[in-house]
């Protein structure tokens, strides 16, 4: 259970009372209470430098405000983060309870994060992508947490600062910086631009106060401007110069698993389960293949599969039906519980996003209290486009694979997770800081859980019904062999000298990817060599469900396994092998 004095931390976070709080728990000569103020100085320092994630918590007294990126406010943030991660670590864990000892290990990791991005990393003297996506205001038109005019006023002081930002990326940037960064970083730049341009002043149209129009206008063209001339200069100063080194290294790659996800196995060693399992999953994909059409190669099998899908008008009705018949099926198989009746929103993806969303899920911050609608959206065909575009955009919505992805981002997958979250006794740390791993790996996990229960399937199936499942599991094998790929990749292009082309080519060979999609992950991996967790955190939720299923013997409850696995927030999963496992020498078992 919580003390008071935590129940009184999470409250005064909530409303900002951040000094009346401290002079209640300074008084409170107690292990747990000296740690809940330190969390809480942390948090606040730790917001006040990233204002637009305290908005999208939904801490709104950062509305309106966005992060100094002078040299100066830069370093002052590693040695605040230096000071922290020193204070947390002279604490004597033994005197904690068991939760704030958690809780402390969470912040821990999270610094452990910032500071591998910020020192180790270098994003902000090697990462132009850095800058080119720092006036990133969707949520301000996503989500009407207050009146649209206020968050247009809010919109306007944040793009007066473009100019600023770059001028600071232009002070903070290296003379040489590896290629497919700045290469990246032109296209984000210059599609910011447009967004600005285009798409956001599209959805602000109808803005009726004159005068914050014309505010609006000129502070979207200033900063619009200012976007292009950054990508200019990156064409003319950096790019000529740029070079193919971007790799962290073996060590610094095994820093960021063992600081960020309590991971410490070395990365050699995950690599060859990884390429283990994406030979299994291969030889899935193929025995599903075999049992559709033996006569087709497999990558043929699921071109044809991918034939399947809805007509253009009825794309948004179908998902939203399906999704309806999937959350049932998670309730009627008892595979987690859903906490809340309060549906997802199907819906189509807004104008202003769909450059880049396929489907995703749009959730509220788990502080939100006015715009708590959830959205999952799915981006149609548009009406300009020819029938034979249309059909090519459709084949990533052919019903096996949706269904998957709707699993993934929905039931079970993240709208299920966030609805534990808010239902959940977690803490404010808990609720902040969340793991890649467990965030990614949860949703992914549910993929290949669900159809391990059985669904897609039937008891004594016909044979057409042994082709429907086969036709499941091929969409499912298909959503893995990615990840196993990022994985592989990942490791191999940070630690063993692979290049993008390279990178590219084992996607195009290993997933079965087209040329322009395989290079679009590689080129990803140069950059966020994180998402090796979506497999990552999949295996090691397996492997602690493994643990605890052994342990609970003839009382194991898949359900009762995953609402406790939910209930902690989204730490790092080795973490919560210590909640959920008695053996201590199981602890650090991972994989």
């Amino acid at each position: 259970m919580k003390s008071t004095g935590r129940r009184l931390l999470l409250l005064a976070l909530s409303l900002g009372a951040a000094n009346q709080l401290w002079a209640q728990t300074a008084a409170t000569p107690s292990a747990d209470a000296d740690f809940d103020k330190l969390a809480l100085d942390f948090t606040s320092g730790y917001l006040a430098a990233r204002p637009l994630q305290g908005v999208a918590l939904g801490f709104h007294q950062y509305d309106g405000k966005i992060g100094d990126y002078s040299r100066l406010a830069i370093d002052a943030e590693v040695e605040r983060l230096k000071r922290f991660q020193n204070q947390l670590g002279k604490l004597d864990a033994s005197k904690l309870s068991k939760g704030a000892a958690i809780d402390r290990c969470i912040l821990q990791a999270a610094i452990a994060g910032e500071l591998f991005k910020i020192v180790d990393m270098d994003v902000f003297d090697k990462n132009p992508m850095t800058y080119a996506g720092a006036l990133n205001v969707n949520i301000y038109i996503k989500r009407d947490f207050k009146p649209l005019e206020d968050r247009v006023r809010d919109i306007v002081t944040i793009e007066d600062q473009a100019a600023n930002i770059m001028t600071a990326a232009k002070t903070n940037l290296l003379p040489i910086l590896p290629k497919p960064y700045v290469e990246l970083a032109i296209q984000i730049a210059n599609g910011s631009a447009d967004f600005l341009e285009k798409d956001l002043a599209g959805a602000l149209k109808d803005v009726k106060d004159e005068g914050l129009t014309t505010a609006f206008q000129d502070s979207n063209k200033k900063a619009a401007a200012a976007l292009r001339d950054f990508a200019a200069w990156l064409t003319k100063e950096r790019l000529p110069k740029a070079t193919a080194d971007f790799a962290l290294g073996a060590k610094k790659f095994q820093q960021m698993l063992t600081g960020t996800e309590m991971v410490d196995l070395p990365p050699d060693k995950i690599l060859a389960i990884g390429l283990q399992r994406l030979k299994e999953e291969q030889d899935i994909f193929a025995a599903a293949a075999r049992i559709i059409d033996p006569q087709k190669k497999p990558v043929e099998v699921f071109k044809q599969i991918q034939s399947e899908h809805p007509k253009p008008g009825e794309l948004v009705t179908d998902v939203a039906k399906d999704l309806d018949q999937i959350r049932q099926w998670v309730l009627d198989h008892h595979i987690v519980a859903i906490p809340s009746d309060v549906r997802a929103t199907v819906t189509a993806t807004p104008q202003f996003d769909r450059a880049t969303t396929l489907a995703s899920m749009d959730t509220p911050g788990p502080f939100e209290k006015k715009a708590t609608q959830a959205y999952y959206y799915v981006t149609p065909v548009e009406d300009n486009w020819t029938d034979k575009q249309k059909d090519e955009w459709l084949t990533s919505f052919n019903y096996y694979t949706t269904d998957v992805v709707s699993i993934h981002e929905a039931y079970p997958g993240h709208y299920v997770q966030f609805l534990h979250l808010n239902a959940s006794p977690a803490t404010q740390v808990e609720k902040i800081f969340r793991s890649y791993a467990f965030i990614e790996g949860w949703a992914h996990y549910g993929e290949k859980m669900m159809l391990d229960e059985g669904f897609g399937s039937a008891p004594n199936p016909t044979p057409e019904q042994k082709v429907r499942a086969a036709k499941y599991r091929m969409a499912q094998a298909d959503e893995a062999l990615l990840r196993l790929c990022r994985l592989c990749v990942s490791i191999k292009m940070h630690t063993q000298g692979m290049s993008v082309a390279d990178a590219a080519k084992f996607f195009h060979e290993n997933c079965y990817y087209e040329e322009k999609p395989s290079l679009s992950e590689a080129m990803r991996g140069t950059f966020d060599p994180g998402y090796v967790n979506y497999t990552l955190g999949k295996l090691q939720i397996l492997k602690l469900r493994d643990d605890y299923k052994a342990q609970e013997g003839a009382n194991f409850s898949l359900e009762k396994f995953h609402n406790e696995l939910l209930n902690h927030g989204a730490p790092p999963i080795r973490l919560l092998r210590e909640i959920l496992l008695k053996d201590e020498s199981k602890w650090g078992a991972v994989l």
